[in-house]
Parts: C-alpha cells; sequence; structure tokens
C-alpha cells in the first residue's frame, strides 16, 4: 500500500486566487526591500568585523552586570546577548559577547582579548569561553562583495540555462521566483533581527538551488503538455502541469521539512539561523514555483508549436535530460 499525501489525481485550479497570490508576493517583497533599508540586518561578526566570544556559566546571565565589567576596558560598543537554547540545561547559561574592530586596528589584541576574560570572571569565577572568533574589518569588506557575488552569479547561471533549457519566458519566470525567495528570505531576517553571516548566505544559495529544482520539474511537464495539448488554453495546461507534479511537490517539500524542524528544534542555537534559512526557503521555494513562476511565464506567453524553431529561444538543448 502506498503513502499517498496527494490523490492520484487532483485539478485544483491554481489561477482561481492568481491575483491575490501574485499581489502579495509583490507587496512581500516591497515590504522586504524596504524593511531592509529602515531596519537594516542583524549583520555578524563575519560582516561588521571584530569579535565575537562565546561564554558559559552557572550561574544565570545579567547582561547589565556583564556590560558594567566590561565598561573599565573602553572597548566602545559592546553587545552582550544571552543565547537560549532548549537543549541547554538549567546550570548552563550561555551569553554571546561581540566587540565591533576597534579603529586603526585589524584584529583586537590577545591581550584585550585576555582582559576582556578576565573582567567577565570576575561576574563569575568559573566562566568559561568555548569559542572567540576574529575578524578584520578588511575581511569582512571582502566577504560581503564576495557573497553579493555568489548571489548574482548563480542568479545569472540559471538565468542562461533555463534560457538554453526552454525559452526566455521561462527563464524571467524562474529568475523572478528566485528573486522573490530572496528578497523576502533576506526581510524576514531584517524584521526579527535574525544575526546575519555568512552560514546565511550559505542558506539562500541552499535556497536558489532547491527552489529552481522545484520549478525546473514544473517546466519540464509544462513543455510535455505543450507538446501533446496544442489547442488547449495555456492556463488550463499550466494548471493541468501543476497538478501532475502536485504530489511529487509535496513529497519532496514535506519531507524535506521534516529533516528541518527537526534539526530547528534539536540542532542547537549554532546552527540555528542556518536551518532556519533553509526552512523559509523550502516554503517560499516550493510558493513561488507554484505561484509566481508561472504566472510571469503565462503573462509572457510561451511558444506552442514546438515543431518550428523560434530565432528569440535558445531550445537547442531542450532535449538534453538533465
Amino acid at each position: 500500500m502506498r503513502l499517498r499525501l496527494v490523490p492520484a489525481e487532483t485539478n485544483y485550479d491554481f489561477f482561481k486566487f492568481a491575483p491575490a497570490t501574485f499581489g502579495l508576493s509583490v507587496a512581500a517583497v516591497l515590504v522586504s526591500i524596504v524593511v531592509f533599508f529602515t531596519m537594516g540586518l542583524n549583520y555578524g561578526i563575519d560582516f561588521l568585523g571584530g569579535t565575537t566570544i562565546r561564554t558559559e556559566s552557572a550561574q544565570p546571565v545579567d547582561v547589565a552586570v556583564y556590560r558594567a565589567a566590561l565598561d573599565p576596558l573602553g572597548l566602545g560598543d559592546v553587545a552582550i546577548s544571552e543565547v537560549f537554547d532548549p537543549t541547554f540545561g538549567s546550570d548552563r547559561h550561555v551569553a554571546q559577547v561581540r566587540i565591533q574592530a576597534q579603529p586603526g586596528e585589524d584584529a583586537i589584541a590577545p591581550e584585550t582579548i585576555l582582559a576582556l576574560e578576565a573582567a567577565l570572571q570576575t561576574v563569575d569565577p568559573g566562566m568559561t569561553f568555548p569559542s572567540v572568533e576574529s575578524v578584520g574589518p578588511k575581511v569582512s569588506g571582502e566577504l560581503v562583495r564576495t557573497a553579493v557575488m555568489s548571489i548574482l552569479a548563480s542568479l545569472t547561471a540559471i538565468l542562461f540555462y533555463i534560457w538554453l533549457r526552454f525559452e526566455w519566458q521561462f527563464s524571467v519566470g524562474a529568475v523572478a521566483a528566485l528573486f522573490h525567495d530572496v528578497v523576502i528570505t533576506v526581510g524576514v531576517f531584517a524584521l526579527f533581527q535574525i544575526p546575519f553571516d555568512l552560514t546565511i548566505i550559505a542558506g539562500i544559495l541552499t535556497i536558489i538551488g532547491y527552489s529552481i529544482n522545484d520549478t525546473v520539474v514544473i517546466f519540464d511537464r509544462l513543455r510535455e503538455n505543450l507538446r501533446k495539448f496544442k489547442t488547449m488554453p495555456l492556463r488550463d495546461v499550466m494548471n493541468l502541469s501543476v497538478n501532475e507534479t502536485l504530489s511529487r511537490t509535496v513529497m519532496t517539500s514535506g519531507t524535506t521539512l521534516i529533516a528541518l524542524i527537526a534539526l530547528l528544534v534539536l540542532g542547537g542555537d549554532v546552527i540555528r539561523g542556518f536551518v532556519f534559512a533553509i526552512t523559509w526557503g523550502v516554503v517560499i521555494g516550493t510558493y513561488s514555483s507554484v505561484f509566481v513562476a508561472k504566472n510571469i511565464v503565462l503573462y509572457l506567453g510561451v511558444k506552442r508549436d514546438w515543431s518550428k524553431k523560434s530565432a528569440t529561444a535558445g531550445t537547442q538543448f531542450a532535449d538534453i535530460d538533465a
């Protein structure tokens, strides 16, 4: 007996609420852009430069007491935050102390780090420091540029691949959906001020890969149906294609989310931001594949007679299985 989360044959009308879903997507992108420019991201040490020290203590974290202990060192603005995790025992209290790069210095001197640790141990002599990470301001600036370039390069490569595999209308729809996913993900991180570091960039690139995979599956079925149903309205062919791949979409996304939710709850705070980015990406990527990419392709229109070559379509690789 086979498990089915979706009936074998479905006939949902995914265009029934197209104006509402597409309008919601446009609004979400615009709000995300506004939130990004007004609130900004909570950049991690990778992008700001400086030093992050992780502390563990048997005593409860008191941010005010920690800050008072560090004030005599004259380190400027020091960010102190308690780390919460359901896997921590009642006698394990973790905090993160972030010190931005000091003017004129590429990195905080080891003597300064030792003085900082000694100052914190006046609060709790048994306090330990399981990790210390330092990044210079020059390196952090290069990391920002590299992160932006990696995302743009991946979007450009996908645009070119989809154009070769299908037609330019499919490329525009796929890249628009990916842009939608990336912008809204960044907006969520800005809205909730979730720490944003290099691991989140890795998560965004993973989102791009996952989302385009789901989109290509739908586009492949759409191309097959365009050849099979030459007189059926394009909207109906798209609906049919999404319905035929719906079971695969739900099963793939569902099983992926099971593993990701387990990591999100039990994986610990160190990887929580990365896992959250991918978890959110699976949800928003599945949504955009169904409700964003195909809407744009419908609006732009596609060639229905695949027996004739188009001068504007790079479909010379259309029969390659990839």
